[in-house]
């Protein structure tokens, strides 16, 4: 986790989540998407490192690392009334007390831990974008549902690092449609490192094609590229790329310009 990691200051920010703010959830169905998808992966590693398969996904992992780990009296009284709240189904509930629970065991500063990525804060921000998750034969994020995949695929699947707000805002930012990303490469510059990221959205029933580029000015904005490049008046060329790899290109563009020009 960034910042303070205690676990009453990860309480702190459950508890400062609108859990009903439906809007936010579908404005924010790009970023909700691959944070949940980050979250299980994660999440899959210490359930596959400490024999916790039959548990994962949605569980709290410190009862499987070490279940003599207890709260503070008053954090742990605060948990409890948190929850009795409601914040939704028990799914949610069993993550929220794991992320507490994380984070006091991370205070220890224990040494015996595996070198794994940390589990929880992907999902912690998944849930500040918009509240929590449904659980059916899908993960629903009220917007976007995401198939249960198995362990070993969910391990397999490529990582998402990025998890700045700027960065997630971008990919939100219209994310209407159906939405395809393109590098812009050129010799020296690869997809890896491409000079620019490009999206096309179709959008509507009848689809209307729109077609963006992300800029200096930390905005999509829209692009004749492909137009021009159909005439042959383009001497780069370009090609499609992953939603994560266009998210790490937006990260770089951020760190380097500054979040404050977004």
């Amino acid at each position: 986790m960034t910042g303070d990691l205690s676990a009453g200051r990860v309480l702190s920010r459950l508890r400062a989540i609108d859990w009903d703010d439906w809007t936010a959830a579908f404005d924010h169905t790009r970023s909700r998407a691959l944070l949940m998808r980050e979250y299980l992966r994660r999440s899959a590693q210490w359930a596959r490192h400490y024999g916790a398969e039959s548990a994962w996904p949605f569980f709290d992992i410190v009862e499987h690392v070490d279940a003599s780990v207890q709260l503070a009296p008053d954090v742990a009284s605060d948990l409890k009334a948190f929850l009795r709240g409601g914040i939704g189904p028990y799914s949610v509930e069993r993550t929220v007390t794991g992320a507490v629970r994380w984070a006091e065991l991370r205070r220890q500063g224990r040494t015996d831990l595996p070198e794994l990525p940390e589990p929880y804060e992907p999902l912690l921000l998944m849930y500040e974008r918009g509240g929590g998750f449904y659980v059916d034969q899908a993960i629903d994020l009220n917007g976007v549902s995401l198939p249960r995949w198995g362990l070993d695929t969910t391990i397999a699947a490529p990582p998402f690092p990025t998890v700045t707000t700027a960065t997630l805002d971008a990919l939100d930012f219209e994310a209407k449609g159906r939405i395809t990303y393109f590098a812009v490469v050129d010799e020296g510059f690869p997809r890896e490192r491409p000079l620019g990221v490009m999206r096309r959205r179709a959008v509507g029933r009848e689809p209307v094609t729109r077609d963006e580029a992300f800029g200096r000015n930390l905005r999509w904005e829209p692009t004749d590229y492909f137009d021009l490049y159909a005439l042959g008046h383009n001497d780069t060329d370009h090609v499609e790329i992953s939603e994560i790899e266009a998210a790490a290109f937006i990260d770089r563009v951020i760190q380097r310009v500054g979040p404050s020009r977004s």
